[in-house]
């Protein structure tokens, strides 16, 4: 498998994971305990940073 192509998938499923957890701090926010709807936000902020930092790699080397 290609840099490229594992690059793509990685990132495939990191947009997948996002979204999931996107969609559970949307729907299920107001009856979380404070500090897990924070860890969560902060978690899908991180996410979001390491796609940036991937598709910037890819851009790169595509």
């Amino acid at each position: 498998m290609s840099m490229h192509t594992e690059l793509n998938t990685i990132t495939s499923t990191l947009n997948e994971l996002s979204a999931r957890i996107t969609a559970l701090v949307e729907t299920e926010g107001s009856a979380m305990p404070p500090d897990t709807y924070t860890e969560l936000v902060a978690a899908e902020r991180t996410i979001g940073a390491l796609l940036r930092r991937l598709n910037r790699v890819a851009g790169r080397i595509g």
